[in-house]
C-alpha cells in the first residue's frame, strides 16, 4: 500500500510537505506538481477518516440531484467522481425528486451531517433556498441554475436558445412548435424558450406554437401523439432531449416522416440521440466537465479561496439527420 512516505519520497520533498499538499495548505506550484504527478502515477488515495480526526475535516461532499433518471445529471456526476477521486473526497447523493421542499430538506440534512461542502442542482432558486443559505454554515455551491449569493455554475441556455431559434431560420422555416416544460425551472423551462422566441421572432412571418409537458418520456409522449395528430409547423423544438426522443416516437407511430414532414431538435446532447433513426439534431452541454469544475470550485470555497460568483458554460450546436432545408 502507498503511503503519505512514499508519495514524499518519490516527489523529493518532506513528509509534511506531502500532508500540507493533501489537506489543502500552502504548497508552492512547482512542488504541487511534483505531488501531483506522482500521486497519479501511484494512484494514490488518502484515507479519508485519518485525515479527517487529523484536519476537523470529514472530507465528504453533499450532492443534492433533481431526479435519479436525467442521463445529464448522470454525466454531471461521472465529472465529480473523477474529481472527488483526485481530490480524496467520498461523497452522499441525495435525490430531491423535484420537490422543492425535499431540496429544502437535504440541504438542512447534509449540513447537520457535518459534509464539508454541498452541490445543489435545483429545479429553481426561491426564498426558502436563499434563506437555507443564509442559515448553514457549509459551503454550498448551486449548479444549473443562478443565485444572488450563492457562487453558480450555469449553462448557456439562453444563447442555446438562440442558436437553435436561428439554425432553424437559415433552413428557412417560418412556422414552428415550441415544447416547453414548466417556467418554474428557469433555465430549462424559461431561459431555452425566451432565446429561441427572440431568435424566430426577427421576421415578421413568422407562426410560433408553444405547448408545455413534462420532463418525464411517458408524459412527453402523450402530449406528442395529441399535438402531431393536427400539426401545422414545420420545424419542432423540444426543451429537452428526452421530450425530442419522445416526439420522435410519437412520430414513427403517426406515419409522419422526419426530417421530411417536420424538422425536430432538442437540447442535451445526450449519447442516445446518435442511436436512433433519424439521429437528432441538438444543443450539446459540457455536463462532464461541468461535474469536474463543481467539485473544483467547490474544493476551493472549502479551502477559504475566493471563487467566480457565476461562471457560464458554453454550448454546442450537434446537427444530425432530424433536419433540413425547406428553401
Amino acid at each position: 500500500m502507498i503511503t503519505i512516505s512514499d508519495i514524499a519520497k518519490k516527489a523529493g520533498v518532506a513528509k509534511s510537505t506531502v500532508s500540507r499538499y493533501l489537506n489543502g495548505g500552502c504548497v508552492s506550484q512547482e512542488t504541487r506538481k511534483k505531488i501531483d504527478k506522482v500521486v497519479k502515477e501511484t494512484g494514490y488515495v488518502p484515507n479519508p477518516f485519518a485525515r479527517s480526526l487529523k484536519a476537523k475535516r470529514t472530507y465528504m461532499i453533499g450532492v443534492i440531484i433533481p431526479r435519479l433518471n436525467s442521463p445529464s445529471t448522470n454525466k454531471v456526476l461521472t465529472g465529480m467522481d473523477t474529481t472527488c477521486r483526485e481530490k480524496g473526497y467520498q461523497w452522499i447523493i441525495t435525490n430531491s425528486n423535484q420537490d422543492q421542499n425535499r431540496e429544502i430538506e437535504n440541504l438542512y440534512t447534509l449540513a447537520k451531517q457535518k459534509v464539508d461542502g454541498i452541490i445543489l442542482l435545483p429545479k429553481k432558486i426561491s426564498s426558502k433556498h436563499e434563506k437555507a443559505f443564509e442559515e448553514i454554515s457549509t459551503p454550498i455551491l448551486v449548479l444549473g441554475q443562478r443565485s444572488k449569493n450563492i457562487p453558480s455554475i450555469i449553462y448557456s441556455d439562453y444563447k442555446a436558445g438562440k442558436t437553435i431559434g436561428e439554425y432553424a431560420l437559415k433552413l428557412g422555416h417560418r412556422s414552428f412548435l415550441y415544447v416547453s416544460v414548466s417556467e418554474e425551472d428557469i433555465a430549462v423551462g424559461k431561459e431555452r424558450k425566451k432565446g429561441f422566441l427572440d431568435a424566430v421572432k426577427k421576421f415578421p412571418e413568422t407562426k410560433i406554437k408553444i405547448i408545455t409537458t413534462d420532463f418525464q418520456m411517458d408524459a412527453a409522449y402523450k402530449t406528442a401523439l395529441k399535438t402531431l395528430s393536427h400539426l401545422k409547423a414545420s420545424f419542432i423544438a423540444c426543451a429537452t432531449d428526452t421530450i425530442a426522443l419522445a416526439f420522435l416516437k410519437a412520430a414513427h407511430q403517426l406515419n409522419i416522416p422526419i426530417p421530411e414532414f417536420i424538422s425536430l431538435t432538442g437540447f442535451g446532447g445526450y449519447d442516445t440521440l446518435s442511436f436512433v433513426s433519424p439521429s437528432i439534431t441538438t444543443i450539446a452541454y459540457p455536463y462532464y466537465e461541468v461535474g469536474k469544475l463543481a467539485v473544483q470550485q467547490l474544493d476551493r470555497i472549502i479551502q477559504g479561496f475566493k471563487v467566480p460568483n457565476l461562471v457560464e458554460m458554453p454550448h454546442q450546436l450537434i446537427i444530425k439527420e432530424s433536419t433540413k432545408s425547406i428553401l
